[in-house]
């Protein structure tokens, strides 16, 4: 039984009493209702029928300046069809022509998902899941750093991490993801490899000797690698490896000087991961390979940018204009 039902019955019983005692005021007293109200009510019972004492249907009030039912649609079906995606990166998106040229702010997002309880990451990503999840802290906004690592063309400053995604259902080991990130177009490399227990310094050696000829083949050179002091780093094959690509190794002691490749590894782990598992009952290594691949096509070449370097621009779009720069 609804709140309406009930209060429809409660009507309808002062009514009844109201016969069965043959005064209007003693059941008005014994109910708790004025008898102003009820006369009121008799008169549209004697017009409309007891139908008149159900309560009315309240619609909310559509304000001259509020957004259009058309566009709050279009803001929830794309955080539905991307979980990982913040109030920020949605904004960012839908402006975008080929979502149809949606201009709306990061705090209006924000209140369409509010509205539908879907403002955390972790609401989004229970839905699409399919079961509930626990309500997300509220956290603070991300103050920008004081400090920033400048890189003035693509290959100045390439960072490299390590990243346990864990062991996954057909394989004999632990899952590790290697990335590695340009920091002066925000172009990413990322692969899954498979070892016994920690990374390992064949895969990162692979990784870094791919770097190098991608960006060889825009018209780029490798000119600096850093990492942080994790074995699979300093292991000669991988410091070798960068000297025979005739780059320096930079071994970073803070995380904050290899910030750009830890923040994109938390934008894959939100945007790739997370919604990932959330759809896959079992994730196999096979599949989750494909994801990532998927998911690195879009963010180099189909995502757009909010960073201090990019400004809205795709990093393929950087890495590819080789003749901006003066070698």
């Amino acid at each position: 039984m609804s709140v309406d039902d009930a209060l429809f019955r409660f009507r309808v019983r002062v009514f009844a009493l109201a016969e069965e005692m043959g005064s209007v005021r003693g059941a008005c007293r014994a109910m708790g209702v004025h008898p102003s109200t009820f006369y009121r009510w008799k008169k549209l019972v004697e017009r409309y029928g007891l139908e008149a004492l159900r309560p009315r249907e309240r619609r909310h009030p559509r304000m001259p300046n509020a957004t259009s039912v058309f566009v709050e649609h279009r803001v929830l079906a794309f955080a539905i069809a991307h979980p990982g995606f913040g109030p920020a990166r949605i904004a960012a998106e839908l402006t975008r022509d080929k979502w149809g040229g949606i201009v709306l702010s990061p705090n209006g997002v924000w209140r369409i998902l509010k509205r539908h309880g879907l403002n955390t990451r972790a609401k989004r990503l229970a839905l699409v899941a399919g079961y509930a999840a626990p309500p997300e802290l509220d956290r603070e906004a991300d103050k920008q750093p004081e400090r920033h690592i400048n890189a003035e063309k693509p290959g100045d400053v390439v960072q490299f991490d390590c990243f346990q995604i864990g062991r996954l259902k057909g394989t004999s080991g632990v899952a590790w993801q290697y990335t590695a990130i340009d920091v002066a177009s925000s172009y990413t490399w990322a692969e899954i490899w498979v070892t016994p227990k920690n990374p390992s310094p064949r895969w990162t050696s692979t990784l870094a000797r791919r770097v190098a000829a991608d960006l060889a083949e825009h018209g780029w050179q490798l000119g600096r690698v850093t990492t942080d002091g994790g074995g699979e780093f300093r292991a000669n094959e991988f410091r070798d490896t960068v000297a025979k690509l005739g780059a320096d190794h930079v071994v970073v002691t803070r995380p904050q000087s290899n910030g750009c490749v830890e923040r994109v590894q938390l934008t894959i782990l939100n945007e790739c991961w997370r919604p990932a598992f959330a759809r896959h009952l079992i994730p196999r290594y096979t599949a989750l390979r494909h994801d990532l691949e998927r998911y690195l096509r879009y963010y180099n070449t189909d995502r757009a940018h909010t960073g201090r370097n990019n400004k809205g621009r795709v990093p393929i779009e950087i890495l590819g204009k080789a003749k901006m720069w003066a070698h």
